[in-house]
Formats: structure tokens, C-alpha cells, sequence
């Protein structure tokens, strides 16, 4: 993509390891243009400084363990050119079949997202993330955008659910992005831990935007049994028979998240 029309909107929290100066070295060489903003308030305040400071029609969200395909930005933006309806477009996760670095914890974290996004077309999903999407600015600024006070996770929902009936569209596009998942059982737990104690503020803004009895565990573990042939016929890989642990195994983490949350 034309890097004349492209801005680099960088949001950095506060980082003590060499995030910045890796990005300064890369782009003094680069012939983007480019700002960087500090936020240490949460993820809702850092995308608001996004949506301030945007002065295109279009935001691609790039978080830091995304790896784009040489295509995505064209794609991406091509489809919103086409379809003025659409509010929000993600991308499509891929799996890189020769990454060295893939464990079994991260193999099953990859399948599961790839099931998520695997049909190209108008999407009822209620939490799409921002990872992978392009957001029209109209869009977003005409619902009063991100919620700064957000704690924890959940911003991103909470403004899909504010375009959703605002009236836009949200698509699945063919355009492909990675990501580079967790390594560990630790480190799975700790995020889905974040990920459960951040949905009190999600819920207590608005429970209309949570499907509620798709968590209760009977329900999720069946859901994740039913995909279990969809998922072998796409990697041809046995191990996506721990899907249904691997999902219980979340959902135990992000269940002690929330009660901790009520707690506080």
C-alpha cells in the first residue's frame, strides 16, 4: 500500500524495554509518516488517542504480536472503498504452518481463532477484538468513540456493539494477519484470567452486548465439540481433539478473573 497515504498512529504504555527505540531506529528509515502518544490509564484511553489523532478515513489496529500478510492494508481498504455500509471489516486469521516457535499451547490458541474467522461475509459476532480490523472513522466518531473509563478488557466490544446498531455493517474480509500466541498454560491463564476480570465493566455498562448463556460450561463445551470436524477438515491436524480441554481450560481462568473482579 502507498506509503504516502499511510499514518503510523503509535500508543505506547509507558514501555521499560526497548519498544520505543526499535520503532524510532525502523522508522527513520521508512517513508512513513508518523506520530507517538504515552497513555498508562488502560486500552479504552490508548485507542481514544487513536481516534483523536486520525486524520484518514480508515484505522487498521496493529497490536504488538500481529504479523501482517504483504496484502492486508490493500485489502482491507479496497473492501471498505466498495461497501460504504460497513462500519468495521476484520481480517481473517492465518496460521503459519512453519513457525518454529509453535507449541501445543499456541497450535490450539491459533485453531480456535481460525474457526472464529473463517467465513468471508456479514458477521453477527459480538466480539470481533479490534486485532485484524479496519474501522471506518466515521463510524467510530459518530458513536462518540472508545470509552476511556474501560478497566481491563472490553472496549472493543463495547464499541462494536455501539456501531453495530448505530446501523454499520461488520464483515469478514479474505485479507490475512497472525499473531504470535502465548507460549505457556501460565501465560493462556493469565490472559483469560485479565480477559474475565475486565468483563464486570462490560456488563455493568450494558448486557445486551454479551450473549451470557454461550459461557455456562455445558453449553461451551459443546459448541467446541461440534467444531471439531470443521477444525480437522481445515488442518488436517489431531490435535485439535484437545480443543474441548483447551476451552474449558480458559474458561476456568476467566471464570476466577470475574469472580475476583465482583470481589473488588
Amino acid at each position: 500500500f502507498p506509503h504516502e497515504l499511510m499514518e503510523l498512529i503509535i500508543v505506547d504504555g509507558y514501555s521499560t524495554d526497548k519498544t520505543l527505540s526499535i520503532l524510532k531506529e525502523n522508522l527513520e528509515k521508512a517513508s512513513f509518516k508518523y506520530k507517538i502518544f504515552y497513555e498508562n490509564e488502560g486500552l479504552g484511553r490508548a485507542r481514544q488517542i487513536v481516534v483523536d489523532n486520525a486524520s484518514s478515513d480508515y484505522i487498521v489496529w496493529v497490536d504488538g504480536d500481529m504479523i501482517l500478510s504483504t496484502d492486508f492494508v490493500r485489502k482491507l481498504v479496497e473492501f471498505m472503498n466498495r461497501n460504504v455500509d460497513v462500519g468495521i471489516a476484520k481480517g481473517k486469521y492465518g496460521i503459519r504452518t512453519n513457525a518454529k516457535d509453535e507449541n501445543l499451547v499456541a497450535t490450539l490458541e491459533n485453531i480456535e481463532f481460525l474457526l472464529n474467522t473463517m467465513f468471508e461475509d456479514e458477521t453477527s459476532s459480538k466480539s470481533l477484538g479490534t486485532s485484524g480490523c479496519i474501522y471506518r472513522l466515521k463510524a467510530i466518531r459518530q458513536v462518540g468513540g472508545f470509552d476511556p473509563y474501560f478497566k481491563g478488557v472490553g472496549e472493543d466490544m463495547d464499541a462494536e456493539y455501539r456501531i453495530r446498531i448505530a446501523g454499520w455493517l461488520i464483515y469478514i474480509t479474505q485479507a490475512i494477519f497472525y499473531e504470535k500466541r502465548r507460549e505457556t498454560w501460565k501465560s493462556l491463564w493469565d490472559e483469560y484470567f485479565w480477559h474475565g476480570y475486565g468483563w464486570r465493566s462490560l456488563l455493568s455498562k450494558n448486557r445486551d452486548m454479551v450473549d451470557l448463556y454461550k459461557l455456562l460450561p455445558p453449553v461451551a463445551v459443546a459448541a467446541e465439540f461440534l467444531r471439531i470436524p470443521t477444525a480437522y477438515k481445515l488442518t488436517h491436524r489431531k490435535v485439535i481433539f484437545l480443543l474441548p480441554l483447551h476451552y474449558i481450560f480458559k474458561r476456568i481462568a476467566w471464570f476466577f478473573g470475574f469472580v475476583k473482579s465482583c470481589m473488588n
